[in-house]
């Protein structure tokens, strides 16, 4: 008589850590650049801390319910929807509490989110114009933080807009180069939106020219190259560093 054994294998904690983050890397810049800019143009406060963790954590959590969305199975992502959901949540409330005017972002959040959830829905997180709303998001937090500190919102409007300028170019750009690799229209679309970003950024500050005039550059070059994503990723890095120090000088 024979007796069956069964193996057991462990669980590989690099791949437990894998479920609960998001291969979106190009995602962290767009995260942290305007929280990142906003504090330094209005001074930190305490209530700037529980902002970041419930910011990063809140993408994480989105980013998971999303991919419930759609697969439609909410299930397989239950883990990470409670984990990143207890995390949000007092970190959330902590900012609400101390500074309740946030509440009226509130509806332009909630609005931009649901067009993120129709997309996911339709399995076409990709499009342009998901790709969009998730940039208005990220650039409202320079508001966010300034409303925090109190101060007025015409003080970091132009960093606002550069940001908005950066981060739109961004999209049409890496668009350029990976997914839409070879579609001239994308490639005439994201030069002729630099170039006018580019006037937008002199009219804004002659300070940022310098900036702008790179990320036209890129937008014209680096699309006629084959260049891998981690290449990509190296160079749009570089790119953020030089908009973030030209904007903390020009602001």
């Amino acid at each position: 008589m024979s007796t069956a054994v069964t193996t057991v294998r462990p669980v590989n904690p690099r791949r437990r850590i894998r479920r609960f983050l998001p291969p979106q890397h190009g995602a962290w810049a767009m995260l942290l650049l305007p929280y990142t800019v906003g504090i330094a143009l209005v001074g930190p406060r305490w209530p700037h801390l529980p902002l970041l963790g419930a910011w990063l954590a809140g993408y994480l959590l989105s980013y998971y319910v999303f991919q419930a969305v759609k697969t439609r199975r909410p299930g397989r992502f239950a883990d990470q929807m409670l984990a990143y959901g207890l995390v949000t949540a007092p970190l959330a409330a902590a900012v609400l509490i101390a500074r309740p005017a946030v509440l009226w972002y509130a509806p332009v959040y909630a609005l931009l989110l649901a067009v993120n959830a129709g997309y996911a829905w339709r399995r076409r997180e990709r499009a342009l114009l998901n790709d969009l709303a998730s940039v208005a998001q990220s650039c409202l937090l320079v508001f966010v933080v300034a409303t925090i500190s109190g101060a007025p919102l015409s003080d970091v409007a132009p960093a606002f807009v550069a940001l908005f300028l950066y981060l739109v170019g961004t999209v049409l750009y890496v668009k350029t180069m990976i997914r839409e690799r070879g579609h001239p229209g994308y490639v005439r679309l994201s030069i002729g939106f630099h170039a006018a970003a580019l006037v937008a950024a002199a009219w804004l500050d002659l300070l940022l020219v310098p900036a702008f005039l790179v990320l036209l550059a890129r937008a014209v070059i680096l699309p006629r190259r084959r260049l891998r994503a981690a290449q990509v990723g190296m160079i749009e890095i570089g790119c953020s560093l030089l908009v973030l120090t030209l904007l903390l000088v020009a602001f």
